[in-house]
């Protein structure tokens, strides 16, 4: 916002004639005039409609060169802080989600631009292999607008006024029931419980959020799976039983010496290659026994001791 760049990133639809009206709609919403657009070769941009708009308006319409995606570092840095933060790495589709999608953009635009301080560089030098940085005071794209110059009067006012409507914890209420309710449909689930709250629950629960960790909805690890099956074929299948029998006659037996009697029977089946894999197997097995002689583990268990993979 406070350099005035048009990031149009995500489209779910990718007709140029929605461009040219998303375009349109950005300019009464930015409090100053657009003068130039720079976007990516993609042909969502790069059409006849979006270049005679920009032509009509007086816009300059700069494009990326190929390959070089830093020629839009301002909107790519914006994709990890802003889109994907709020929005998260799940792949949406459908008119609900567009439209709850629109919705925590809707919210997020005015909580990050009135509300959230940032820091912009003031100057870097490098000497030998240091960089030193030095950046301006921190200040949301709001008061650093406010504080330029170069913004009409009007234009302050009228940030000023949206500033004074909007209230920041109702703002973050909103986002978070706009991702939950994304989640929901991600995970193709009911919405649970703890996530349907009212505003006075929500800030009830704000100073104890920290000690949750990852609050965002979009953003919660999806439950795994126990393994149970195996990936790769038991080298040891039809000789497991019978090295069960020399540990426990021999439990002091080592993994080397077991395998050695093993090649030693089937040298086609068995080389030192498997040393690692029967260690594995062997420290399993003493493992499951030594529980077994603490707290009383079924025996039965002894026969189940298989490294999955």
């Amino acid at each position: 916002m406070a350099r005035g760049s048009i990031s149009l990133a995500w489209s779910p639809i990718r007709e140029q004639s929605l461009v040219v009206e998303t375009l349109k709609l950005l300019q009464q919403r930015f409090p100053f005039p657009v003068r130039g657009m720079n976007t990516d070769n993609d042909s969502t941009f790069i059409n006849d409609s979006v270049i005679d708009f920009c032509d009509s308006q007086s816009i300059t319409f700069t494009r990326s060169r190929p390959y070089r995606k830093n020629d839009q570092a301002w909107i790519e840095q914006k994709n990890g802080s802003i889109v994907r933060k709020y929005l998260g790495y799940n792949r949406f589709s459908g008119a609900v989600a567009c439209q709850t999608i629109a919705h925590l953009f809707d919210c997020a635009r005015w909580y990050v631009n009135l509300f959230q301080p940032s820091f912009k560089l003031l100057s870097k030098t490098r000497h030998g292999a240091r960089v030193t940085k030095v950046f301006h005071s921190p200040q949301t794209p709001c008061d650093r607008l406010r504080s330029d110059p170069r913004v009409s009067t009007a234009s302050k006012e009228y940030l000023l006024l949206n500033r004074n409507e909007q209230d920041p914890l109702k703002l973050l209420h909103e986002i978070r029931k706009s991702q939950a309710a994304l989640a929901s449909l991600s995970t193709e689930g009911a919405l649970p419980r703890e996530q349907q709250i009212n505003l006075d629950e929500f800030l009830s629960r704000l100073p104890e959020l920290w000690k949750h960790g990852e609050v965002r909805p979009t953003h919660q690890p999806r439950p795994t799976r126990t393994r149970d099956y195996r990936t790769r074929i038991d080298p040891f299948e039809g000789d497991w039983t019978k090295v069960l029998e020399w540990l426990e006659r021999e439990p002091d037996a080592t993994a080397s010496s077991l395998l050695d009697r093993l090649i030693e029977q089937s040298p086609d089946k068995y080389d030192t290659k498997q040393l690692r894999s029967l260690q594995r197997r062997v420290g399993q097995w003493r493992c499951i026994m030594a529980k077994q002689l603490v707290i009383g583990v079924p025996s039965t268990k002894v026969s189940c001791s298989h490294d999955k993979k």
